[in-house]
């Protein structure tokens, strides 16, 4: 068995996780006020079916965390969620695809791929910066071809798209 300090144990992502999902719930059952959740005389209104399925999703979320808590001083419910090495390597992933995220709302699809692409083989990878730049921009054009020119598909474009004319 691990050292409690080196991992996040299980009971608090169940807890984190219901308590995310009960959030959700409530945001649809609030909505569903707003749009009506009742059976008027012409059939469902516009928040009847998301009313009952928010409230599922509250229900859901109490029992998991009923559960929770009632097995807390158990061990079976003492495993590891992660360890903070493993918490490393995901957010080695995480915290570039965020910024990859933001860099489509901000600079556009095709620009943020290239960029995404040649930097994680640049950094994950130890290509050199010119193999990386040349597969980024080659897989950005394909991209780019499928969706925008055969699909005429648009992805969000930025001003480097704009200042081509797309």
């Amino acid at each position: 068995m691990q050292e409690e300090s080196d991992h996040i144990q299980m009971r608090w992502m169940e807890l984190i996780v219901a308590a995310f999902f009960a959030g959700i719930g409530l945001l649809v059952v609030i909505d569903s006020f707003r749009t009506g959740y009742k059976w008027s005389s012409d059939g469902p209104q516009p928040g009847y079916f998301p009313f009952y399925i928010g409230c599922t999703l509250i229900v859901g979320a109490i029992v998991v965390a009923v559960q929770t808590l009632l097995g807390w001083k158990k061990s079976e419910n003492d495993e590891p969620f992660v360890t903070f090495s493993q918490l490393r390597l995901i957010m080695t992933i995480l915290i570039p695809t965020c910024f990859f995220v933001l860099g489509v709302v901000l600079i556009g699809f095709y620009v943020s791929s290239v960029l995404f692409i040649s930097s994680f083989m640049v950094w994950q990878g130890k290509y050199s910066p010119l193999k990386s730049g040349l597969v980024g921009l080659s897989v950005s054009g394909v991209l780019f071809l499928l969706f925008d020119v055969w699909f005429l598909l648009p992805l969000p474009k930025g001003p480097i798209e704009t200042f081509f004319g797309y």
